[in-house]
C-alpha cells in the first residue's frame, strides 16, 4: 500500500511542482498531494503527507521538476 501512496503523491507533486519556485512551496503541495492520496487509498495521513513533502522538496534536486 505504501508503494501506491508514494506513486500517487510523487506524481501529483511532480505534476504541480514545475509551477512553483521554492522548496517550501513544493513541500506544501507535496504534503497536500500526500494527504489526498491517503484519503483515496485509506492509509495514514501523516505518513503520506511526509512522503509527499519530501518528494516536493527533492524533485528539483533530482532534475524531475526543474
Amino acid at each position: 500500500m505504501l508503494k501506491k501512496t508514494w506513486i500517487i503523491a510523487a506524481a501529483a507533486t511532480f505534476g504541480l511542482a514545475g509551477c512553483l519556485n521554492t522548496d517550501a512551496e513544493r513541500a506544501v503541495v507535496g504534503a497536500g498531494a500526500g494527504t489526498i492520496a491517503a484519503d483515496i487509498l485509506g492509509t495514514d495521513r501523516a505518513g503520506t503527507a511526509i512522503v509527499g513533502a519530501a518528494a516536493g522538496v527533492f524533485c528539483d534536486d533530482a532534475g524531475i521538476c526543474s
